[in-house]
């Protein structure tokens, strides 16, 4: 191959302007090619000259010594954090095990499904007199519900773990008898179910 002198001291393939630096080749003077460095026969495994006596080839890291090629080993794959969801319901079951004087369970017990956004969801009642805009909001729905109820928190591992805030009533994981304590934290799979306020409980599901 043909190569051209560059003013600063480049060898270029391309005659008018140095493919390197871009500066204005005067004259059409062929360079000579750099010398190949001396070493040992080329890589077996994809051909490449190897160049001096590295142990490992240049272009695909064939290691000279072993004979061992390298492989590239996949990213853990890591849980997704988007696509998760929850039902909330009315549950007469935790209501009744848990009942609160002069509250009755409501006649209407639809519940709603809706997204978990990452990082974290917050379980309450909206206050503007108290600053409180929980993402998941039972204002209407559930007055054993405290205004800073409980947190749901996507880790950096990609599991939810819900934590309780320092709720009046308490939030209870699945079966469990004895609510978490203020800040403690659980994490959460996919079915597992977390009882807040009188008779609402949270029904988490993970991506299908």
């Amino acid at each position: 191959m043909t190569t051209y002198a560059c003013p600063k001291g480049h060898a270029s393939e391309e005659s008018d302007f140095c493919d390197t630096c871009g500066a204005k080749i005067g004259s059409a003077v062929a360079a000579p090619a750099p010398p190949v460095a001396a070493g040992g026969p080329p890589c077996p495994n994809c051909g490449t000259p190897r160049l001096g006596s590295g142990r490992f080839c240049e272009d695909c890291g064939y290691d000279h010594s072993t004979g061992r090629i390298p492989t590239l080993t996949p990213p853990t794959a890591t849980p997704p954090a988007a696509g998760w969801t929850v039902t909330i319901a009315p549950d007469r079951s935790y209501f009744e095990e848990n009942a609160i004087d002069g509250i009755s369970f409501p006649a209407e017990t639809a519940g709603r499904t809706e997204k978990l956004p990452p990082p974290q969801v917050r379980i309450g009642r909206k206050s503007s007199s108290k600053g409180t805009h929980p993402e998941i909001d039972l204002s209407d729905e559930d007055p054993g519900v405290s205004h800073s109820h409980a947190l749901l928190t996507l880790s950096v591992d990609g599991v939810w773990l819900v934590s309780d805030l320092g709720s009046t009533n308490g939030t209870y994981v699945n079966d469990e008898q004895q609510p978490l304590t203020a800040g403690e934290s659980r994490s959460l799979t996919d079915g597992d179910r977390v009882h807040v306020g009188a008779w609402t409980t949270l029904t988490l599901h993970a991506p299908s």
